[in-house]
This record gives structure tokens, C-alpha cells and sequence, in this order.
């Protein structure tokens, strides 16, 4: 068999180096997105099933969540927003801490 590099500089090949119909997909636009109402389905049990076997009958040993977790991915935005709202909570609850020891010592 001839390398991939041969069958590049033939020229009956030459055109599916610059087609993007055979271009490989970035990583990042190959899971799809999920935004933050779906991530549950990370976790739950509901989606979740443990195979034994694969297609042909072969013993495996993984569940439906990794698969999950192989064709989808959370939303980059989405995951940003509720980091920054679980931060504003948190710091909410220390100022309220912290303003309420001082009014109980003044009354």
C-alpha cells in the first residue's frame, strides 16, 4: 500500500487536500452543546445503563454515560454563567455572616 503522502501528490487526489468536505472536524465543534437545563443527564440514573455487550456480542464494561459524555459537552457560556452566579451566592452568604454577628453585638 502507498503512504497517505503518495496519494496526496498524485494528482487524481490533489484536490482533497484543500476541499473542506474532507477536512478532519475540530475537536471543539465536534461535541454538540448543551446548555445548563441538560446536565442532568450527566448523572442521573435515568440515563444511564450499564452494557454488557457491545453490537456483535463482545463482553464490555462502560455505560451509556460515557458515551454521553463522548458526543456531548456543556455549553461554554452557559457553564461561565452559573460558575459566576454559584460565586455571587457565595459571597452573598459570607457578607450576610459577616454583617450579622456585628448587629447582634450591637443590640
Amino acid at each position: 500500500m502507498s503512504s497517505q503522502e503518495e496519494i496526496l501528490s498524485d494528482g487524481r487526489f490533489s484536490r482533497i487536500t484543500r476541499d473542506p468536505r474532507f477536512w478532519e472536524m475540530p475537536e471543539q465543534e465536534r461535541k454538540v452543546k448543551i446548555d445548563k437545563r441538560f446536565r442532568a443527564m450527566f448523572h442521573d440514573k435515568k440515563f444511564k445503563l450499564k452494557y454488557t455487550v457491545d453490537k456483535r456480542g463482545r463482553p464490555v464494561n462502560y455505560t451509556s454515560a460515557e458515551n454521553l459524555r463522548k458526543f456531548y459537552a456543556l455549553s461554554e457560556s452557559d457553564s461561565d454563567v452559573a460558575e459566576g452566579d454559584s460565586k455571587e451566592l457565595a459571597e452573598k452568604k459570607k457578607k450576610k455572616k459577616k454583617v450579622k454577628p456585628k448587629g447582634q453585638a450591637d443590640s
